[in-house]
């Protein structure tokens, strides 16, 4: 059975005066996938999500959802998807009720179908309790949960998400990501932005953009296995002084502090380990053993960023 991409981009790109915010992107989010964009700050994700929510309007290239062009039909395709954004955007003095209510009639829910689609989406969301409360009164967890509730309240196919999870607490985030797997479950197309590289592991597919340019689209599983080199840790002392001396090092790409090791990005990590093993050439630094690790999104997405080309597989 063949995929069904429901978001597609064509050569999709802003630009503003002479910067060039979103450079060209191309590709597919099929459906009940969780789409992970992935990216540091500045990167172009949230432009790239108003532009497919029919809020910016692009400089050159195309996107439809469910077939509908996100800009010259862009009534038709706000029927299509649900916008959770950066920041708390609903009426902190309306009750969570009510907030639903009010998006419920926004969105022209039918009146006498509202009722119960406010009690699911209370019960979805695990807000039943709150009710009656303010939104203004809400936990930023909860508030996040409730800005979901309204925007699932017209039952889109589609839900992005612009940082949803940024500033929650450990238990508030992974009660969002299990309603996230419940409604991808149910068939919801999720494109959700992120900064938090250890949310890439819990995507379907993830996308690494950088400037506006998209670097890698896999699943987590294959950019993983895109890291072509063996990843070396080491343990030295003093550290810092260890991360300094070792980033000047011709054969070593980049360096990175991880759990208070030092992880060594190059090609020649083998060949380095059996020298050092030979003869150690930092007398300044005390060397205290190494061992191979796998590489995780964040060295992959360091790889990509950092244009390491020699520690990732040719395609």
């Amino acid at each position: 059975m063949m995929s069904e991409a429901v978001i597609h981009l064509e050569q999709l790109g802003k630009r503003y005066g002479d910067t060039v915010a979103v450079d060209e992107l191309s590709f597919s989010v099929d459906r009940g996938m969780i789409f992970g964009f992935l990216g540091a700050n500045g990167a172009g994700k949230t432009t790239t999500i108003r532009m497919l929510s029919g809020l910016v309007r692009p400089s050159r290239g195309r996107a439809t959802i469910s077939g509908f062009d996100v800009w010259s039909q862009r009534s038709r395709v706000r029927e299509k998807f649900g916008y959770v954004a950066q920041r708390f955007s609903l009426y902190r003095d309306l009750t969570v009720e009510e907030n639903l209510r009010f998006f419920g009639g926004a969105s022209r829910v039918p009146r006498n179908e509202l009722p119960r689609r406010i009690d699911m989406l209370l019960s979805l969301t695990d807000l039943e309790d709150k009710r009656h409360a303010t939104a203004g009164s809400l936990s930023g967890g909860m508030r996040q949960l409730l800005a979901l509730g309204c925007a699932l309240v017209h039952d889109p196919p589609v839900l992005f998400l612009d940082e949803p999870t940024s500033g929650l607490d450990p238990v508030h985030r992974q009660q969002m990501w299990n309603l996230l797997y419940d409604l991808s479950h149910r068939g919801i197309t999720i494109f959700v932005t992120t900064h938090y590289m250890d949310e890439a592991e819990r995507c379907t597919d993830v996308g690494f953009i950088e400037r506006g340019r998209l670097l890698a689209k896999a699943s987590p599983r294959a950019l993983k296995e895109s890291f072509g080199a063996k990843l070396l840790e080491i343990d030295v002392e003093p550290l810092m002084e260890g991360f300094a001396r070792l980033r000047e090092q011709p054969e070593i790409l980049g360096v990175s502090l991880r759990s208070g090791s030092l992880r060594l990005y190059t090609a020649e990590a083998e060949k380095l380990v059996a020298q050092w093993r030979q003869q150690w050439p930092f007398p300044e630094l005390q060397w205290r053993g190494c061992r191979w690790v796998e590489p995780d999104m964040e060295d992959v997405f360091t790889a990509y960023s950092q244009g390491y080309k020699a520690v990732l597989k040719q395609t």
